[in-house]
């Protein structure tokens, strides 16, 4: 039996732009794929955007205090705090130009895993009647699943876009993609997110 994938409504639906940052960009080592990457997801922003649905940006970023704040426990952030690595207003910080945020967007600054966990995202979505979260971003293992985790946690309607998220791992991308997100998200490709955002307009109903 065919499953078929419901349209997102786009009046109460958000595009997250997760970690798209100079530095997390450097990590992956084919500049080709890398351009494709942000090419898929920039079209993706056009096509939330010409359906009027939310985008919001997200990137990690410190302060001298957040570097202070983080603890020895933290395997992953305790590294980035004692090298005071991604300083928020460093240019390897920076969202790439090509996903730049524009005026009505949602930007937050994060200072872990999550786009949700360290920052005002979740108030700011459901200020604006946002149930329902399209998800681009890397890494799949780092920003990608944590925030996949968290919002399916909070109720939230989730679309994974396979295109438009990567990881260094190829394997643990695969895995994840195939055999966690799809217990959570409708896993489309940004190809099939267009189609359904064109099936959701009212003159289509």
């Amino acid at each position: 039996m065919t499953v078929t994938t419901p349209a997102p409504d786009p009046r109460t639906a958000a595009l997250l732009v997760m970690d798209f940052q100079q530095a997390i960009l450097a990590s992956f080592p084919d500049p080709a794929d890398t351009e494709a990457l942000l090419s898929r997801v920039a079209g993706a922003v056009a096509d939330m955007r010409a359906h009027g649905a939310a985008i919001a940006y997200v990137r990690v970023g410190f302060t001298e205090a957040d570097w202070a704040a983080i603890p020895p426990a933290n395997k992953a952030f305790s590294f980035l705090g004692r090298q005071r690595l991604m300083h928020h207003a460093d240019p390897a910080a920076d969202l790439h130009h090509r996903l730049a945020p524009e005026p009505g967007d949602i930007v937050v600054r994060k200072t872990r895993y999550g786009a949700l966990s360290t920052t005002d995202l979740d108030p700011r979505l459901r200020d604006r009647g946002i149930s329902t979260l399209v998800i681009a971003g890397i890494a799949t293992s780092g920003v990608v699943l944590s925030t996949v985790t968290d919002a399916a946690d909070r109720d939230y309607r989730l679309y994974v876009l396979s295109d438009g998220v990567a990881d260094p791992d190829p394997h643990v991308h695969q895995t994840l993609m195939t055999g966690v997100f799809p217990r959570m998200a409708h896993v489309i490709d940004t190809a099939e997110l267009r189609s359904l955002l064109h099936d959701s307009r009212p003159d289509r109903a």
